[in-house]
């Protein structure tokens, strides 16, 4: 029997509008102060060799003496000028003429050069300039006017340090704009394709936005205090990550508010009702994310370390927006919101049906996907592990050991031109040298150790007044002295940024240690090999730890230990599937020599928190359906309710962080395949499939050692007829 629709007793004015109306309002001043600030992050940020520096590694400690020996902060610009034939004695003085007018620029120091290569067909300036954040303008000045003043028929180069710097400031120059542009208009479609709303998207990606406000000037604020290093690589981060986590915890609420909607006339009740329900999901989610983000905290790369803390404080901002701005908005405008489709209170008697399977008010897809769930529970997980296995294998493929810094530029570089320019005419580590401390009463026997290294063409001691990393070759009779120590420049015959000069420095530190055990070996190639290493390092030490705080958060979300365990297993080995078959595409589709070794680090901590989030908006609603109808009901029920928000929740976070793939940057542009493409697999078949079966297979004992998890109150709830056709192949009676 049908029974008439309840209004709800009359609510409060204070509640009804007032702290709506006040809730919008702060938002509007945060967003009012955070949105002009985000084109002042530039203020705060940094992209110097710096921000990405393992903090305690050798070459750190290296650059560290190099800066007492510098009078400034000055990195050094390689000027490579080229011609087609050899460069006549006349081009040449032409060519020495370009000093005067290169000092006249004021960029630095003493410009050193013209040096002519052995095939006479180049020559190579070295141009100190000032790193204090304008090496992008310094370097576009310079190029300005050897394009003016250079002979017509040679080609010119700006690479070396400071060139890479400011083509890899160019590169993340599109952050602040497209990015954003690309992730909110991938978002907007998105939720009108799920809503078919006008109103119910602007609302949520408001929310998103607004979120996205308060943690910038959160962030800016960090920065401005010195308690963060922000840089273009965790700044482009945070803007998807907030875009994409707000718009989730967004989806979760609407979910359950519009389900309110179908039990109440009342808008703020439906709104309580919602908040209420979602708030615990939420949390448990937004704290997940946060805190495995805050386990970059343990790593020993500055680009790490920067990335936790900023991306953890998007997060947070986030679930504030979530479960404060987004309510609000919703108290405001009620069923308006999903207008034209407006949802319809449900008489009372038709509002929770008799669950016998669980399947019971299910259409459509997920109808079937929890009927074939039901009955071939076994069958299903057991091929979706065997599929993500198969998957798995393609990690062996992962190359993630570092590639050159010439290849992290995927669009086009004068610098990169510049370095392949460099390697044709000059020794190949000319302009990024190998940089030596040595103990002053030990500089001639390391210094001829260092010229007697494999790898090393030639190295010198770094004379009192030259200018470190570029002065001329040459042994000076009064080495500059700091402190007791001394400079040595080692040229080498590899590339500054290949293996073979990272294999060449590994030699060089073991002989140079043999005479000077408290030697150093820093510079750029030096740094490389520093940063792969420490990064290998920190996934050893870091995944165990979130994975620990993950599975303890579940378990206290879940009162359980079976169902933590088994659904952070699941996202291990969604993980390893997301990055065998990533290898594979690297490899095979778009040709990267390949990864930077954060990649894997990286793309576990996003993958894995933000899957787990799914598993926790699926399984805490398959929990209180359980308490109400018994546990394999409740999982079909929690299956099929969750099923559409969840996979529009994916496939907003996968188009979210697939348009970072704008910028080109190699490292940004696989971490969004690996990240897209595993949150849809995560999303479709882990949560959707293997999840649901091995719960159902499994039965109560999923909750064990709560009480929920004893088959006597498990058959009690589901009663006995669910308790007989519930049965799942091979699994005993309950």
């Amino acid at each position: 029997m049908k029974s008439s629709p309840q209004h709800s007793a009359r609510v409060p004015f204070w509640l009804r509008w007032l702290i709506p109306v006040l809730l919008v309002l702060t938002w509007l001043a945060i967003a009012g102060v955070g949105g002009p600030t985000f084109g002042r992050l530039d203020e705060v940020s940094s992209n110097d060799q710096a921000s990405f520096l393992p903090a305690g590694a050798e070459a750190t400690a290296a650059q560290d003496w190099q800066a007492k020996f510098r009078d400034s902060d000055e990195i050094p610009a390689v000027i490579v000028i080229e011609s087609g034939a050899a460069i006549s004695p006349a081009q040449l003085g032409e060519l020495a003429s370009l000093k005067t007018g290169l000092e006249e620029l004021d960029l630095g120091s003493a410009v050193i050069g013209p040096i002519r290569s052995e095939d006479g067909k180049a020559v190579q300036f070295i141009a100190p300039m000032g790193s204090s954040g304008e090496t992008k303008e310094s370097v576009q000045e310079l190029r300005a006017f050897l394009a003016e003043a250079a002979p017509e028929s040679m080609q010119t180069f700006v690479t070396g340090p400071a060139g890479l710097t400011a083509d890899l400031v160019s590169a993340f120059a599109g952050i602040d704009g497209i990015l954003l542009l690309v992730a909110l208009g991938a978002v907007f479609v998105i939720l009108l394709i799920v809503y078919r709303s006008l109103l119910l998207p602007i609302a949520v990606l408001l929310s998103s936005v607004f979120a996205l406000c308060a943690a910038i000037l959160l962030v800016f604020g960090m920065a401005k205090l010195g308690w963060i290093q922000l840089n273009g690589q965790s700044q482009g981060i945070l803007s998807i990550l907030v875009i994409g986590a707000a718009t989730d915890y967004a989806l979760l609420y609407v979910a359950r508010f519009r389900e309110a909607l179908t039990h109440t006339t009342n808008r703020t009740a439906a709104v309580l009702t919602a908040w209420k329900a979602s708030f615990e999901p939420i949390l448990a989610s937004g704290a997940t994310v946060i805190i495995a983000l805050l386990c970059l905290l343990f790593s020993d790369l500055n680009s790490n370390k920067a990335l936790g803390p900023v991306a953890a404080a998007g997060i947070l901002c986030s679930l504030f927006a979530a479960l404060t701005l987004l309510p609000a908005l919703m108290a405001l405008l009620g069923r308006a919101a999903f207008w034209p489709f407006r949802p319809k209170l449900v008489p009372a008697g038709e509002r929770e049906p008799e669950l016998v399977t669980g399947l019971e008010g299910q259409k459509g897809i997920w109808r079937a996907t929890g009927s074939l769930v039901s009955r071939r529970p076994r069958t299903v997980w057991v091929a979706s592990v065997l599929l993500l296995l198969v998957a798995s294998a393609g990690v062996l493929q992962l190359k993630a050991n570092g590639v050159p810094q010439t290849d992290v530029i995927l669009s086009a570089s004068n610098a990169v031109d510049g370095q392949d320019a460099l390697a044709r005419h000059f020794d190949a580590g000319s302009g990024s040298p190998a940089v030596v401390v040595a103990d002053q009463s030990k500089a001639d026997e390391v210094l001829a150790k260092v010229k007697a290294a494999d790898g090393v063409g030639g190295a010198y001691l770094l004379a009192a007044g030259s200018v470190p990393i570029t002065g001329a070759p040459g042994t000076p009779s009064a080495p500059d002295v700091r402190e007791g120590k001394v400079l040595i420049n080692a040229t080498l015959n590899f590339a500054a940024d290949s293996i073979e000069a990272e294999d060449a420095v590994r030699v060089l530190r073991e002989d140079v240690q043999t005479i000077d055990a408290g030697a150093l070996v820093g510079g750029v190639t030096a740094t490389a090999l520093d940063t792969n290493t420490t990064a290998q390092r920190d996934l050893v030490i870091i995944i165990p730890i979130v994975l620990v705080v993950i599975l303890f958060i579940l378990m206290l979300l879940l009162r359980s230990v079976v169902a933590p365990v088994l659904l952070v297993l699941s996202v291990v080995l969604s993980y390893a599937a997301a990055m065998g078959v990533s290898a594979l595409v690297f490899n095979n589709v778009f040709g990267f020599p390949g990864a930077d070794a954060t990649v894997p680090l990286f793309g576990f901590v996003f993958l894995v928190a933000l899957g787990v989030d799914y598993n926790i908006f699926l399984m805490s609603r398959v929990r209180e359906e359980s308490l109400k109808h018994g546990t394999r009901p409740g999982i079909l029920r929690g299956l099929g309710v969750t099923g559409g928000v969840i996979t529009s929740a994916g496939v907003v976070l996968a188009a979210t962080f697939a348009a970072l793939g704008v910028i080109p940057i190699m490292f940004l542009v696989q971490l969004a395949f690996i990240v897209a493409f595993g949150v849809l697999l995560d999303t479709v078949l882990v949560r959707s499939l293997l999840v649901p079966a091995l719960a159902y297979d499994i039965g109560p004992r999923i909750w064990w050692p709560s009480k929920l998890g004893r088959p006597e109150l498990d058959a009690a709830l589901a009663g006995d007829s669910g308790a007989l056709e519930a049965e799942p192949e091979g699994a005993g009676r309950r």
